[in-house]
This record gives structure tokens, sequence and C-alpha cells, in this order.
């Protein structure tokens, strides 16, 4: 059976099923899974949509029965993204064979009226049961849950993404039902309508992934959001993710049975798909090229040249000070005459090394800031400015999008201390940081707003806000060129840790 004739007994719990006499031999089923996978090219040789794609067909004629699963993050921060608000990625995806999609907080970057318009273009299942409107209605065009017969095996799908979407994205008014809470009542739902085994898809953080794999919301968990490659069974409940990028795909082979009382027992073999080891798909390529062309014409204009490494890795730009992260910083403070710039890690995504000597591009910059952020200005007190460095500490040992980076001012910090209560020393130029003085503040308009937790930062005076700043990218565009083309900042020590 194929992704494409398998046979679907049910596609919502509103469906109807029927009894099972007992299976007469066992049963083999795949599941294969990617997550956060936003950029249809690839990185070296490795992930994207294309080396996706020989790896759907390859697993497919290996095996009889197969189900695709993504567990969230596909419409942003691609690069294209940035003219058309992820159209582009559902518009591929509608290509691929995928059976369960789950919404990730990546899906909100644009708002929830962008995330209804790519739900509605999708031609597959968006399993969501805790994300709804301000009305208490599931958020359009998702389905709570679903039900699927493979060869005699009934599974259901439940969907949860994470409430720190309403933080961490563009949400407006739309609800996120607690995690756990939600998982526990679907899977009551599932197993009442008949479900063998109950399938988790869920975009969330390792926290809350630990709390439903330890409280055994389901049989299966399928998650995404931490960029993770693992694997985790501990011979009831299985968990894994796999990383981002479609750098690799997860296979979960199940062999399963069902005994005498009807009650299926099932066991997984795992496999991690090296995306490496496969060669791009020629139609799949064929595809793109229209897309390519379009940001070729756009972007692939030099705009300077580093002197020295450049380092936007996600483990250097959510932990530690960042010659990158430092240059934007200082480029939004440039352009609006501020005492202070300060810029979250989570808004760069590169995720690359440039080595010295690299020729930055348009397309470089915008890689690494694709969110069409602004460059806003605030005046802030000094008070409000300390709770705005603790909060981008508060999660540091997460590995969280809200670690500052800074310019004008530096700061040390002690993480082994509560988060809130970190941050031991801050200088503005030479002087220590005072709390009951008036600072002007750049930053970007998501953060103004309080995205990633920086609450305080709309405690202030809004001298420029979202509306009336410039592109943030263009901002940082601007200043490479009035540096004359040259890129030297390095890590200064702007950023101090103890412990």
């Amino acid at each position: 059976m194929t992704f494409a004739n398998r046979l679907l007994a049910a596609s919502c719990l509103a469906a109807g099923l029927f009894a099972l006499p007992a299976l007469a031999e066992p049963v083999s089923i795949k599941l294969l899974q990617v997550n956060d996978w936003d950029r249809y090219q690839d990185d070296d040789g490795r992930g994207g949509y294309a080396r996706l794609a020989s790896i759907l067909a390859a697993e497919d004629a290996a095996a009889d029965d197969t189900l695709f699963i993504h567990a969230g993050d596909a419409i942003s921060p691609s690069l294209l993204s940035g003219f058309d608000q992820g159209a582009h990625m559902i518009a591929l995806l509608n290509e691929l064979p995928i059976d369960v999609f789950v919404m990730g907080n990546h899906e909100f970057d644009f708002g929830p009226e962008v995330a209804a318009e790519r739900m509605a273009e999708a031609g597959f299942d968006v399993v969501n049961s805790n994300v709804r409107t301000a009305a208490g209605e599931l958020f359009p065009d998702t389905m709570e849950s679903k039900l699927v017969e493979v060869n005699g095996i009934k599974f259901g799908f439940y969907g949860l993404t994470t409430p720190d979407t309403i933080e961490i994205a563009t949400t407006g008014d739309t609800r996120f039902e607690p995690v756990v809470e939600t998982a526990s009542l679907m899977q009551e739902k599932l197993r009442e309508a008949g479900a063998d085994l109950v399938v988790a898809v869920v975009h969330t953080g390792w926290g809350e992934d630990m709390e439903l794999y330890r409280t055994r919301v389901a049989d299966i968990i399928l998650t995404g959001h931490d960029h993770d490659l693992r694997i985790m069974y501990d011979g009831r409940t299985a968990m894994v993710e796999s990383g981002s990028q479609a750098d690799f795909v997860t296979a979960i082979e199940l062999t399963a049975e069902r005994d005498e009382d009807g009650e299926v027992e099932w066991r997984p073999a795992f496999r991690a798909i090296d995306s490496a080891a496969f060669e791009p798909d020629a139609a799949a390529l064929a595809r793109l090229q229209p897309y390519e062309d379009k940001l070729s014409a756009e972007l692939d204009i030099d705009i300077g040249e580093t002197l020295v490494e450049l380092d936007t890795q996600r483990a250097t730009i959510r932990a530690t000070e960042s010659g990158f992260a430092n240059l934007i910083a200082d480029a939004i403070r440039n352009a609006t005459g501020a005492d202070i710039g300060l810029t979250n890690g989570g808004g760069i995504r590169g995720n690359r090394l440039y080595e010295a000597g690299h020729v930055l591009t348009r397309r470089d910059i915008l890689s690494e800031l694709p969110f069409g952020n602004t460059t806003v200005l605030v005046e802030l007190k000094g008070s409000d400015l300390k709770a705005a460095l603790e909060n981008g500490v508060s999660q540091v040992e997460e590995g969280a999008g809200r670690f500052p980076h800074v310019s004008g001012l530096s700061f040390t910090y002690d993480a082994s201390q509560p988060a809130g209560a970190r941050v031991t020393e801050v200088l503005v130029g030479d002087a220590p940081l005072d709390l009951a003085a008036t600072y002007s503040v750049a930053t970007n308009d998501y953060m103004l707003s309080g995205g990633d937790g920086f609450a305080s930062l709309g405690n202030g005076k809004v001298l420029i806000d979202g509306a009336a700043g410039t592109l943030m990218a263009n901002t940082v565009m601007n200043y490479i060129t009035a540096m004359g083309g040259k890129v030297d900042q390095g890590a200064e020590g702007r950023v101090t840790r103890l412990n």
C-alpha cells in the first residue's frame, strides 16, 4: 500500500468504526517524521525539499504501509517568506504525501489572519487540539483529531502547539489551551473512539515534552520546536524529534499484532535517516527553480566583506555574545541615535558560520533576519531596561530565543542564580546603569510589543513605533554600506557569564 492508495478508515472522531477480529499475523507499519522544516534550500548537501522528496520516495518504495507526519514550523522564517508570508512553503508541502501536520509557533509569525490563510491553502490535514479562536472555536481549517486505519491497526492522532507561542510569535487573541490537560482529554476521546495506538503530534519545548512523556498521554509522541535529534523509548512510550530543516527524517517501524482479546501489542524500531546520503529529487528541484529565480533577482547582491569570523549558529546566539549579533545591535543603535541597542538571539536565523573574507550579500542578511521586523526606539527607565536584561537571560539554560545582544552597554550575569535575579552588573558605556535614569533604547517591534517575554519594554515612551520604523534587515545592510562595506565586529566582552 502506498501513500496515495492507503486505506483511511476515518479522518476524524466523528467517523464510524467497526470491530476487528484478531490479526492472523503481525503487521508492519512505518511512521516518518520531520519537524521545524521551514526552508526549502539544502545546506551544504544536507536537508531541503528535494532531498526530503527523495527520502520519502525511497521509504515508500521499501514498505507497504507508511504515514508521514510534520510536527510544525513550516511557513516561517524561510527567506522567501519575507516576501510571500509562507505561501510557497504550503505550495511545496502540498506536493508531499503529508498525513498529519501540526501548527508550530512560526505559523503565527505573521499574525493569526495569515496563519488562517495558510491553513486554508493546505491540501493536507492540520490536526490541532488546543489552538482556538477568541470565541473558543477550533482554529480555522484544522481538525481536533484524526483516526486512520492501516492494515487493521487504528491510529488516533491529536495535535498540540506550545502555549509559549503567545510570547514568541504574533497571536492576537488566539487561545492556546494547556498542553498536558488537553493531551489527557484527547487520549481519552481517541481510546473511546477505538484507537489502538494514540499518537501525539506536538510542537512543544523540552519541558512540555517530558511532561507528556512522563504522564503517558500517548503511545507515541512526535515532537518539534527544540531542533533536537533525539529518540526516547522506555518500553511503553516512544518520543522522537528529528532535528530541523529535514536534515534528518526519523523512521519508527512498528510491528503490531492483535491478541485474542482484541488488544494491540506493538514494538518499535528506530532509524535516524541522514538526508546527506540522498541525492536531490529531480522533479522536486524543478519545482524550486521559479522560487530561486525570484530570490536571485532580489538578493544576490554584494553589500560587504567580513574581516572576522561571524557566528550565527543557534547554540551561539542563544547563549553567548556573537559578533554578528553585535553588528545588528550596533546597526539599530546607530540608525536611531539611541543610547543603547538591544536585540534577541531568536530573531537571528541563519544558523551558520561565516569565515573571514566572506562577501556578505542581501540574501545573507535577509536569511539571518527573515521575520520582517522593524527597528523601533523607546525611552526607558533604567529599572525597566534591567528587567529586560533579566528576562533575556532567564531561560539561557533552555536555549531560548530571548537571549539579549546589546550595543552601548555591557552586563554580567550569574546563571546559577534564580531567573529574575541573575544580572549582577550593568554598565552603560563606562558608567553603572542608573535605575532611575531614562535611556533611549533601539530594539525591534516584536520585542517592543512584549515578544519573547520583554514586557518591560512596553513601559517606556515610544519614539519610533513599528509602523514608522525601517525594516531591520535594511538597517543592517545600510550600516554595513556606511562602514565602507567592511565588517569587523567580534565578541568584545559585552556579555559576561558567571557560573
